[in-house]
């Protein structure tokens, strides 16, 4: 027996993208949903330690949001939609003080006003010297961010389905998204929600990945529903390694730490990054981990197996690290066993970011590329890490993530304000909605085969070994191939024992795999066709950008098809540096 649940608007995850578009929807009056897998206050919004970009001009008072717009741009590798990243810049100071009033308890400089430090990439004068433009609650402002906007949701009684888990987007005849199918997790009832609008905003999918910053609930569980659903999936190579996750766990350690002035040291006792590039420690995120890698290649690693660096904040006041970095302190004693204040930090680049995603328009309306030609998939939209509005092109810079899901979640609560109100309801046939259970009834009804766990393994290593900071073709493609068959055989014999209905961890965790395999294909398909090296991508096989060819999106479909899209150029604003090289 399938559940039915109506409402305006469904909100698919409870982390900051979603929680800042269904507080929008709130403030319009709407009957809406906020439907997670997790209590929303343990989404992975939570992790973001360094803070959350704006030009505010607290510290250095002649930052601007061009200054912001030209940084964010270069280091998108030139990949990043320029209209949307405009936007972006632009409203971020509003941004940052509508969170202020809202209660997020922004660390304070001595003047009293939001304190702001230094991440890697940022510059005033277009590139000509640093500046500190990273708005911080100490290294746990992602925390704050999240209950502050679960707070505020409360506040406008905002209805929540915790520990329930999406399956698959419902569409009718016509190609409309008008909801959901969806299990809760606690009792094992089956509900189709339906709805007018439904967002997206499930988050990144770095599990696909054997070292990883991501949480285990990070499964890219919308990306793979939009996939399967018939909507390409954009820039799915360009996943960013972090420079400092902790070796052997993966635990984030935030940019903060080189913002504050800690630097990377190799075996030898040197800080290497001034060799590298004129920012050092501060460059953007895909130099700094090409360079932590490149150390450990030529044999200058750290520890027995000379695989990692270490991060050095020795140097740094003890005032510093007990009110600015007291999370980091944290995490080392506990994970590492080591006093940062007494002894380096290792760590070794880890797998952080997805840059791509369902590709949107700034207002966040799905966007489906087909034969060359964009099409807005009605009812249909998303935000966050699971959504490419390219922002962040090839290469993200530290503290823009924060930023990102605030913006474009209030951006898609507002569009939908707009559109809703002329939108016709959609309605779906009990076959478009048996059809969004069907992989449910599968699996429920398979008693024997391989059990869901033992792919897990496997593609992990693949996407470690094949699809890791260095990539080259041949290795990739006997990756690709045993991806397929991977995903293939799951799709045949993959079963889970457990049938139970109250809180069936297995059931959903098969379910997790089930998205994670085709994430990670997509992410394969990608990185083999984009033939140059650019931000986050780096081939060896093609160690130059090549904007002749690929200064483009890449585009993949469920069925392996392979589009490009163009870039949208379209500000003329900035103008005085010519934007060709990076530092």
């Amino acid at each position: 027996m399938i559940a039915v649940k109506a409402f305006d608007a469904i909100v698919i995850g409870g982390g900051g993208a979603g929680l800042r578009a269904a507080l929008a929807l709130g403030d319009a009056g709407k009957k809406i949903a906020v439907i997670s897998k997790v209590f929303p206050t343990r989404s992975h919004t939570v992790a973001a330690q360094g803070g959350i970009n704006a030009a505010l001009g607290n510290v250095q008072h002649d930052d601007d949001w061009r200054y912001h717009f030209y940084d964010t741009v270069l280091g998108s590798d030139f990949l990043g939609d320029q209209d949307a990243i405009e936007y972006m810049c632009k409203e971020a100071p509003r941004t940052i003080i509508e969170l202020e009033h809202m209660g997020l308890p922004f660390s304070r400089d001595e003047n009293g006003k939001i304190y702001q430090r230094a991440f890697g990439g940022q510059s005033r004068f277009f590139g000509k010297e640093p500046v500190k433009r990273t708005c911080a609650a100490a290294d746990r402002t992602g925390h704050a961010l999240l209950h502050t906007l679960y707070q505020q949701n409360v506040a406008k009684r905002t209805q929540f389905f915790n520990e329930w888990f999406v399956l698959d987007l419902v569409k009718n005849q016509h190609g409309a998204v008008v909801g959901v199918s969806a299990i809760d997790i606690v009792s094992g009832e089956l509900c189709y929600f339906m709805a007018r609008q439904t967002v997206l905003a499930t988050g990144g999918a770095g599990r696909i990945y054997h070292s990883s910053t991501n949480a285990y609930i990070c499964t890219g569980d919308g990306l793979a529903m939009a996939w399967r659903a018939g909507i390409c999936l954009q820039d799915m190579e360009m996943w960013q390694f972090h420079p400092t996750g902790l070796y052997g766990s993966g635990i984030l350690i935030s940019e903060g730490t080189r913002g504050e002035g800690g630097r990377l040291l190799n075996s030898q006792g040197d800080y290497y990054m001034t060799k590298y590039s004129s920012m050092a420690d501060l460059a953007c995120r895909d130099i700094v981990a090409r360079s932590s890698m490149e150390e450990i290649i030529h044999g200058r690693g750290c520890g027995p197996k000379k695989d990692h660096v270490l991060l050095d904040i020795r140097e740094l006041s003890e005032e510093t690290i007990a009110q600015k970095l007291p999370g980091i302190t944290e995490i080392s004693k506990i994970y590492a066993g080591i006093d940062p204040k007494q002894d380096p930090i290792p760590v070794v680049p880890t797998v952080h970011y997805l840059m791509g995603g369902i590709p949107t328009t700034p207002y966040g309306e799905v966007i489906n590329h087909k034969n060359g030609k964009d099409e807005i998939v009605p009812g249909l939209f998303a935000a966050g890490e699971c959504a490419c509005v390219s922002v962040h092109g090839a290469n993200r810079l530290g503290a823009n993530s924060l930023l990102d899901i605030v913006v474009f979640g209030r951006a898609v609560g507002q569009r939908i304000q707009e559109v809703d109100n002329a939108s016709q309801v959609q309605e779906a046939s009990r076959t478009d909605i048996e059809a969004a259970f069907s992989a449910y009834y599968e699996m429920e009804e398979r008693t024997e085969g391989d059990a869901f766990v033992s792919f897990r393994e496997p593609m992990q290593r693949l996407m470690q070994d094949d699809f890791g900071v260095y990539r080259e073709e041949e290795k990739m493609q006997k990756g690709l191939g045993s991806l397929q068959e991977l995903r293939q055989n799951f799709h045949k014999s993959a079963y889970y024992k457990d049938k139970s209905s109250v809180f069936n961890t297995s059931r959903i965790e098969a379910f997790e795999m089930r998205n994670l395999l085709d994430v990670a294909v997509s992410t394969a398909q990608s990185a083999l066709t984009r033939k140059e090296s650019r931000g986050a991508h780096s081939r060896v096989d093609y160690p130059k950008r090549d904007d002749q060819n690929w200064l483009c999106h890449s585009i993949v479909h469920y069925d392996g098809g392979f589009e490009k899209r163009m870039v949208n150029n379209s500000p003329k604003e900035v103008e005085p540096v010519a934007l060709k090289e990076r530092h």
